[in-house]
C-alpha cells in the first residue's frame, strides 16, 4: 500500500497541517475491510477550491484493461482519496466504510449521473462551463456581481499600470528597431484573447496614448487593437469601456481553442496577442503513471440523491427526470428553456435559478483507464500524447493536466505573431512536473466556470516543437503569488 501525501508546503510552518487523523481514520477502515491492502493507493490532497467536484473520500477503480476492450474492466487497485480541508467536517473512517461498501455493490454513488464514462474534456462540466459565458448576464443578474469579483481578491492581476507600462515600452523597442531599417509596418496590430469586462484593454489603450505622446513617434494612430472573446455578453461590455478608442478597436467573437478559424488574417502580423486567465479556463483531460503504465481519467458528473430530489420538487418533477432537464438546459440556455417548459420554468429567473442549483450540486466521479500508446492519444489537431512523455518518464508516479484545450490555443496562437512578436499570457501555470506532486491544481469552480491549473511544461515542449523560447515568470506586480506570466517569442 502507498501513501501520497501532497500537500507538502502545508506540513510545515507556524500551523502544520496534521494529517494523523484522516490517515488513521482511513487506515482502521482499510483494517476492518477485506479489501487487498497490496492494491490500495491512499492520496492526501488539499482542494484549495470551496466549490469543487469532489467528494470528501472518493474512490477511483485504476483498471486493468481498457473499459471498451471486452475484457473483464474491474480495478486492479483502487485509490481512496481524502481532501484534507474538509476532512475534520466528517467521519473519514465511516466515509470509507461507506466508499468501500459502494465499490462492491458495482455503484460508487449514491445519486443519478448526467453523462456516461468519458475523457475530462468531452465531460459535461464544460457545457456548463460554455453556457457560463453565453449566459453571463442572466448568470451576473441572478447573482447581483459581475463575474471578475469571483476571481481571487475580486479583481485582475492585468490592469496593473506597472506591468502595462513595461509591455508597452517593450514594443516601443522593437517597433523603433524595425522603423530604423525601415522595417516597421504601416499597420501595428495587438490582439486581446479573453477580454474581460474591457478594463484591461482600457487600461492598455489610454496608457498607450500617454506613453506614445511621451515616445513621440505616433504609433498610436497606426494601431490596431482588437477584442476577442468566446461571450458575445463579454464582448459588448468591453467594446463599451473601451468606446474612447473606437477608432483603433475592433471586436471579434472567438474560439480560444481555434483562433486561426477567426483570426488567419492576421498571420504574421501581430506583435503581442495578449491573454489573462483565458487558459486555465479552458478543456482539459487527464493523465496518469500508475505503477509504470499510464492511463487517462475518464470522469462522469453526478449530482446526489438528496439534491436531486430537491431540484425536481422545485420544478414539480422526478429526479429521474432531472438529467434530461439538465441537458435541456445546456442545449437551450435558461431563456429559451423557460420558452419551452413554462409549466416547470414560468421565468427565465427560474431557469436560471434550477441552472445555479445544478452547477452547485455536480461532482464528478473517476476512474483510471490504461492508456494504449501515447504516440495514439492526441492532445490537439496535429500534437501527439507523445509530448507528455518527458513529464510522465521523470519521476515515478504521477498524474498531471493535458490542458486540451490551452494547448490548441497556444499551438493556433503562435502562427499570427510577427517575427518580432510576442505571446504573453497570466494565468495559473504549473511549471514544473514536480509541482503535481506537491498540491492539487484542479479542477475547481469560478463562480459558474471550469478553472483547472495549466501545464507549463507541455506548452513549453509544443513551442519547442515551433522553434519558439517560452519563459515563465512570476507576476511581480500583484499580491498574488499563483499568477505566472508565460511568454512566448521567434526572436528573442
Amino acid at each position: 500500500m502507498r501513501v501520497d501525501v501532497r500537500p507538502v508546503q502545508k506540513l510545515r510552518g507556524a500551523e502544520p497541517l496534521d494529517v494523523t487523523a484522516p490517515l488513521a481514520q482511513m487506515l482502521s477502515a482499510l483494517a476492518g475491510d477485506t479489501v487487498d491492502l497490496t492494491h490500495v493507493r491512499l492520496v492526501c490532497d488539499w482542494i484549495q477550491y470551496k466549490s469543487n467536484f469532489r467528494d470528501v473520500v472518493d474512490i477511483r477503480p485504476v483498471l486493468a484493461h481498457p473499459a471498451a476492450s471486452g475484457e473483464d474492466a474491474g480495478p486492479a487497485m483502487i485509490e481512496i482519496a481524502v481532501d484534507l480541508r474538509r476532512s475534520e467536517d466528517v467521519d473519514v473512517e465511516a466515509a470509507t466504510h461507506a466508499a468501500l461498501a459502494r465499490l462492491r455493490s458495482g455503484r460508487l454513488r449514491r445519486g443519478i449521473y448526467l453523462e456516461p464514462w468519458t475523457a475530462g474534456r468531452t465531460s459535461c462540466i464544460w457545457r456548463f462551463n460554455a453556457l457560463y459565458w453565453q449566459a453571463l448576464g442572466h448568470w451576473e443578474a441572478a447573482t447581483g456581481r459581475e463575474y471578475e469579483r469571483a476571481l481571487p481578491g475580486g479583481a485582475t492581476d492585468a490592469r496593473n499600470l506597472t506591468a502595462v507600462h513595461e509591455l508597452i515600452h517593450a514594443l516601443f523597442r522593437v517597433w523603433d528597431e524595425l522603423d530604423a531599417r525601415n522595417a516597421l509596418p504601416d499597420e501595428l496590430y495587438v490582439v486581446e484573447l479573453g477580454v474581460g469586462n474591457g478594463g484591461q484593454a482600457r487600461t492598455w489603450l489610454d496608457e498607450f496614448v500617454t506613453l506614445d505622446r511621451a515616445h513621440g513617434r505616433d504609433y498610436y494612430r497606426r494601431l490596431h487593437y482588437i477584442l476577442c472573446d468566446y461571450s458575445p455578453h463579454v464582448l459588448a461590455r468591453a467594446e463599451a469601456a473601451v468606446a474612447g478608442h473606437a477608432a483603433h478597436t475592433s471586436a471579434m467573437v472567438v474560439d480560444a481553442t481555434r483562433p486561426l478559424s477567426a483570426l488567419g488574417f492576421l498571420r504574421h502580423k501581430a506583435f503581442l496577442v495578449y491573454v489573462s486567465n483565458v487558459y486555465d479556463n479552458l478543456p482539459s483531460d487527464e493523465i496518469a503513471r500508475i505503477g509504470g503504465r499510464v492511463h487517462q481519467v475518464e470522469v462522469r458528473a453526478w449530482i446526489a440523491d438528496d439534491a436531486a430530489a430537491r431540484l425536481a420538487a422545485e420544478v414539480s418533477s422526478s429526479p429521474d427526470a432531472v438529467p434530461g432537464l439538465v441537458d435541456k438546459l445546456l442545449r437551450l440556455g435558461p431563456e429559451l428553456l423557460s420558452e419551452a417548459m413554462p409549466a416547470q420554468f414560468p421565468s427565465v429567473g427560474d431557469a436560471v435559478g434550477f441552472w445555479r442549483e445544478c452547477w452547485g450540486a455536480v461532482r464528478l466521479e473517476e476512474r483510471y483507464v490504461p492508456l494504449e500508446g501515447l504516440d495514439a492519444y492526441e492532445i490537439a489537431p496535429g500534437l501527439s500524447g507523445e509530448h507528455l512523455r518527458p513529464q510522465l518518464d521523470a519521476d515515478g508516479d504521477v498524474r498531471l493536466h493535458v490542458n486540451n484545450g490551452a494547448v490548441a490555443s497556444f499551438a493556433g496562437t503562435l502562427p499570427l505573431l510577427h517575427p518580432f512578436g510576442r505571446l504573453q499570457c497570466l494565468d495559473l501555470f504549473v511549471e514544473s512536473a514536480e509541482q503535481y506532486h506537491s498540491g492539487f491544481h484542479g479542477p475547481g469552480k469560478y463562480d459558474g466556470s471550469v478553472v483547472n491549473w495549466v501545464n507549463g511544461p507541455l506548452l513549453r515542449q509544443i513551442g519547442r516543437r515551433h522553434a519558439v523560447d517560452v519563459t515563465f515568470t512570476p507576476f511581480r506586480h500583484g499580491a498574488r503569488s499563483s499568477i505566472t506570466t508565460l511568454t512566448a517569442s521567434l526572436h528573442d
